[in-house]
């Protein structure tokens, strides 16, 4: 196992806290949706109106512009740098809040919402990776983890918030969370991956100083050192390189298969609708309260996930979190199944929809929440994780707009059991890809990961071999 150097790691949290308040207004933006379009269906309060079809198209348009983006940031982060980029997404989350405030048009408000994409792709390609080559293996998991904490808390806030005031006052409150990532990040240091392979070593010296608060960082810099000169040789970094290199293959396998069944579980599809849902549920609860409850649960359970992740292994809560969610999804699919199809009176019964969706969200978040992404700043190595994290991006707004609009279709022309029940299908289905292809990481460096990819493992004098001529040493 390669030696890490031991210190304190409290400038690491601090640098993550500040760095993911750009995926905190993110999760605003994406949650925007959730009491706002609501706002924007009633013809009696509103002054700008829209209908089924422009809501939906409000609901999605920051996947489409998060394309644009993670393409962008792909070319872009190995050359501006990881610290930079971060600090660049806080112009067009800020612009694309005062686009809302003062929109007096769909199409403004298209317009903002495709810009606040565009900041999420930079964000989404940037953050996993910073965090991933800041963090220590012992805490890497936690601070991997708190991207979904802090995306969930941005969807909370901005539901709380939406609920009681107007869009225009809403947004303008928005918009200090991108003021604040921007005042406090910078002063957080550079990744010292990024300047070890721009050749810049004392500086990279110096933020790895700051990071571990010690001045005995020379065991770190030379295996970083050394991974990027590995790296190097083999002339790899280019897109190309995440399909025709075997290592690279195997993660993004894996980061496709636990990406696309997070999203097919319906996570992102269920956020944009939780209001609509809620309300088709029954009356038995307020919508409003009902979606705050909700996401307050699947806050805290990602809190908790996010620590115990380094303990419990990213395996084990990934099955478990994906077994229980495809229960949940079932119950829920037959409550409005019960609803819509048959003549039995659900009004004593209607909380069972409101429980079903936030058992759902409390199992979810244990693991299928947080840990995909903390595993994308893991898997790949330095000289394609631009690339591999673009792809990402791009392959996540592509399942989570067909999630979601599968969910629109399917509520509208057949019923809400039609959409839980293929929620519940896929649960079903990536649970079955968990078991059989999804590698522990819990406790090992990225160079140690990589080894693992490779097929590599360490004899006890230190020599690497091959795994599969050990297994059959045994």
């Amino acid at each position: 196992m390669t030696s890490e150097t031991k210190g304190s790691p409290v400038l690491q949290y601090v640098a993550a806290v500040t760095g993911t308040l750009a995926i905190v207004t993110d999760g605003m933006h994406y949650g925007w949706s959730s009491p706002s379009v609501p706002q924007l269906k009633n013809n009696s309060t509103c002054t700008l109106c829209i209908d089924e079809s422009q809501g939906s198209t409000l609901a999605v348009m920051p996947l489409i512009g998060a394309v644009a983006g993670s393409l962008t940031a792909a070319t872009i982060v190995d050359y501006l740098g990881r610290k930079r980029t971060i600090l660049a997404t806080a112009m067009p989350f800020f612009l694309a809040w005062i686009m809302v405030a003062f929109a007096n048009s769909i199409l403004v408000l298209y317009i903002a919402r495709f810009v606040a994409g565009v900041a999420d792709g930079f964000t989404f390609t940037v953050v996993p990776m910073y965090i991933g080559e800041i963090a220590d293996a012992k805490v890497r998991g936690l601070l991997g983890s708190s991207c979904s904490v802090m995306w969930i808390a941005g969807f909370l806030i901005i539901n709380v918030i939406g609920s009681y005031l107007s869009i225009k006052t809403t947004a303008l409150v928005s918009s200090v969370v991108p003021a604040a990532l921007f005042v406090t990040f910078l002063w957080m240091p550079e990744s010292p991956y990024y300047l070890l392979m721009r050749d810049k070593p004392e500086a990279a010296r110096r933020a790895l100083e700051r990071l571990k608060s010690t001045t005995k960082v020379d065991d770190d810099l030379n295996r970083i050192k050394g991974a990027i000169q590995a790296e190097q040789k083999t002339k790899n970094g280019r897109f190309l390189d995440l399909f025709t290199v075997k290592s690279n293959r195997k993660a993004v396998f894996i980061i496709g298969g636990l990406r696309g069944f997070q999203q097919l579980a319906g996570t992102t599809a269920i956020a944009f609708y939780t209001h609509e849902i809620f309300g088709a549920a029954g009356d038995h609860i307020s919508a409003h309260y009902a979606v705050m409850i909700y996401y307050s649960v699947q806050l805290v359970l990602t809190i908790v996930s996010s620590g115990i992740v380094d303990r419990a292994g990213r395996r084990p809560l990934l099955l478990i979190s994906m077994a229980g969610s495809a229960l949940a999804l079932f119950v829920e699919g037959t409550y409005f199944y019960i609803l819509n199809e048959t003549s039995i009176d659900t009004s004593s019964f209607s909380i069972v929809a409101v429980i079903g969706l936030i058992a759902f969200v409390t199992i979810f978040s244990l693991g299928m929440q947080s840990i995909p992404i903390c595993m994308l700043g893991e898997l790949f190595p330095t000289n394609v994780k631009a690339f591999a994290l673009c792809l990402a991006d791009v392959y996540f707004s592509v399942m989570a707009t067909a999630a979601s609009k599968y969910l629109q279709i399917t509520k509208v022309e057949y019923g809400l059991h039609v959409s839980f029940y293929g929620f519940f299908v896929c649960s079903i289905l990536g649970l079955i890809f968990i078991y059989f292809f999804v590698p522990e990481t819990k406790g090992k460096t990225l160079e140690d990961i990589q080894k693992k990819l490779k097929g590599e493992v360490e004899e006890c004098n230190g020599n690497v071999v091959d795994e599969e001529k050990v297994s059959l040493k045994a």
